[in-house]
């Protein structure tokens, strides 16, 4: 199993979420964050100040998934994220030892 972590643009996270569920992705965790990559953030003028603005509003999607659909889910992020402009996020792949339903006590992938 994997932990796939994507960080993207707040306003294509009903896109990501509805080409997840088409995909059969059941479940995600969803987080805003804050961060900053190649954007180094940018300038606002706020009441008559500028201001530097370092980091920018993100949305850290994490879902866990079967080895066998971590390339289905790896593309359909890739695709339904992308906007063409810097800024628009990476994804992140991580080993998942196990995980543990609380509710039934189902472990590895039947918990998922």
């Amino acid at each position: 199993m994997k932990l796939v972590a994507a960080i993207i643009k707040p306003f294509k996270l009903d896109d990501v979420r509805e080409a997840l569920s088409e995909i059969g992705v059941q479940g995600m965790t969803v987080t805003e964050v804050k961060g900053f990559g190649r954007q180094k953030g940018h300038t606002e003028l706020y009441r008559g100040a500028e201001y530097v603005v370092d980091f920018l509003p993100k949305v850290k999607i994490e879902v866990a998934v079967d080895d066998g659909m971590l390339e289905q889910v790896l593309e359909t992020i890739t695709k339904s994220a992308n906007t063409g402009k810097v800024g628009d996020g990476k994804i992140f792949v991580t080993g998942l030892e196990d995980v543990v339903r609380i509710r039934t006590g189902e472990t590895g992938i039947d918990a998922v």
